[in-house]
């Protein structure tokens, strides 16, 4: 609003200038030093009134400032009007646009503005004001007086419009970079929140599989009551957790938050010494696990480190559940502050390959991204020994 105001003020004080100084060229055109009397004629009149609709032309100089300066040249250049309106017209055509088309218009302003500098130049000493600068008397002087005089006059306008125009260009890349940081973070976040629901939805439907197999086969009533029960639960919080991914994913729930300054309770991420029931699971679902977890101050580990390690943990179990179905795995945490956290998950390759198992293929391209965020690394794949191992060494920075 305040920026309006100041706009609307300064328009009327451009006018009001162009005005007076349309009202006193026309009063010098018309002046009689013999009789010290004011004589206009058809010619001035015309001149005069040209020069005012200039003036008034400049309450739309911002929005079309070609057509505006184009505008104001026609009094000066062709009425013998004074020039100040298509100066202030220039400026706003500097602050809006810096190519080719500014610079011819500046040197039309610049002709235009010379020719009015000399017409008031070679009038009466009593009434002109240029000729206390330059001289009154015609000649080759008062000529390189004219053009620099001109000069100076052109390069006030040009400067102040050019400074708006960046000043207003710096402002709005600022404004985009500033969008385009806050996409970023919206991109980051969704990527963040995707590969969380990855890892997790992954695990859960690869249990949820091999519970209904297990399910399928079984024909006790009350292995199958407990199997049923175990599939139902894994396939609630599937549920869940598909539900708020696909809020987020696609609604943005949440970014909004964020970006107040108010995030949305988020759930609690693993931790290391959320690793045993990780493994419970799984065993519950039928998968065997050999697991050996020696861990010094595990409750005591950063969050981003024990998230990690269970996500490293959580994706390799998945895998032996989609690629080696019935294969034991053998899991090995070890580690501690100031030593560093390995994590090892192996299991046997096999015989005959399993029958291709849906899911996005980026599960061990997460888990490399992981590691490297905290600096560690991390091998996959088939040894010699015919088993498929996953080792990670995560650095521990010690207390």
């Amino acid at each position: 609003m305040a920026r309006r105001v100041l706009g609307v003020l300064i328009t009327v004080l451009a006018v009001t200038a162009c005005v007076i100084s349309s009202i006193f060229v026309f009063a010098s055109t018309g002046y009689l030093p013999e009789a010290d009397t004011f004589v206009p004629n058809a010619w001035s009149t015309l001149s005069f009134l040209a020069a005012i609709g200039a003036a008034v032309m400049l309450c739309w100089r911002h929005q079309w400032p070609l057509v505006i300066t184009g505008i104001t040249l026609v009094p000066s250049l062709l009425l013998g009007a004074d020039a100040l309106a298509a100066l202030v017209a220039l400026a706003a055509l500097a602050a809006n646009r810096r190519d080719h088309w500014l610079w011819a218009a500046a040197g039309a302003v610049y002709a235009a503005t010379a020719l009015a500098v000399l017409r008031d130049a070679n009038r009466h000493e009593e009434v002109s004001i240029a000729g206390a600068i330059v001289g009154t008397q015609y000649g080759f002087a008062q000529i390189v007086g004219v053009l620099v005089l001109t000069a100076i006059m052109l390069a006030i306008p040009l400067t102040v419009g050019i400074v708006r125009g960046v000043r207003g260009d710096l402002a709005r890349r600022e404004a985009q970079e500033q969008e385009l940081r806050a996409e970023m973070t919206r991109r980051a976040e969704r990527t963040r929140i995707a590969r969380e629901m990855h890892d997790v939805l992954g695990h859960r439907l690869s249990l949820l599989s091999l519970q209904a197999g297990a399910l399928e086969v079984t024909h006790d009533p009350e292995s199958s009551t407990v199997a049923a029960r175990t599939v139902r639960t894994t396939a609630r919080q599937s549920l869940e957790d598909l539900r708020q991914v696909i809020g987020v994913l696609r609604d943005g729930q949440g970014f909004a938050d964020r970006e107040t300054g108010s995030p949305s309770p988020e759930r609690p991420q693993p931790t290391l010494t959320d690793l045993p029931e990780l493994i419970a699971g799984a065993r519950q679902s039928g998968l065997p696990v050999n697991a050996t977890i020696m861990l010094d101050q595990a409750t005591a580990a950063p969050v981003q480190l024990g998230t990690t390690a269970y996500r490293i943990a959580q994706e390799a179990l998945t895998n032996v559940l989609r690629h080696a179905p019935g294969s034991t795995a053998d899991v090995t945490v070890r580690g501690g502050p100031g030593v560093g956290l390995s994590i090892e998950v192996v299991n046997p390759l096999p015989a005959t390959a399993p029958e291709p198992s849906p899911g996005s293929g980026t599960g061990l391209t997460g888990v490399s991204e992981r590691v490297s965020l905290l600096g560690g690394n991390v091998s996959a794949g088939p040894t010699d020994e015919r088993v498929f191992a996953l080792r990670a060494w995560l650095p521990w920075e010690p207390h």
